[in-house]
């Protein structure tokens, strides 16, 4: 049985400028990087949840079509206040998918953004109780 989640991983163009982005942006750290003879990788997470990460992959010699296998939609990560959020994040470079938050399913508020691979990139702010 599943007991938690452990990692998305984003295939990107270079290592450097991802971790770059995802350290400035939102505060992720590495924990492990390194390389193969076909491929290099480094593992992020965040100080407050150390248990989820995201792991970075760029092929330096592709064996086959592993970076068009998955598909991985959006990641997702929550904040306190959408609106405070999306004000920082724009001041930082940010350019969201729509001018202002839409509602969540439960209630809450979400927008969307790219990161510099092309990943869908989401803040969400959920609803309180």
């Amino acid at each position: 049985m599943i007991k938690k989640m452990e990692h998305t991983a984003i295939i990107v163009a270079n290592m450097d400028h991802a971790i770059q982005y995802y350290s400035d942006m939102f505060g992720f750290k590495v924990r492990l990087r390194g390389s193969s003879n076909t491929r290099e990788m480094a593992f992020l997470y965040l100080e407050d949840q150390p248990s989820m990460e995201i792991e970075f992959i760029r092929d330096i010699d592709p064996i086959g079509e592993y970076n068009k296998r998955g598909i991985v939609n959006h990641l997702a990560f929550a904040v306190e206040d959408i609106n405070q959020a999306i004000s920082y994040y724009e001041k930082k470079g940010i350019k969201f998918l729509s001018n202002q938050p839409n509602s969540t399913l439960e209630g809450g508020l979400m927008i969307l953004f790219y990161g510099p691979n092309g990943e869908l990139l989401q803040l969400i702010e959920r609803a309180r109780n």
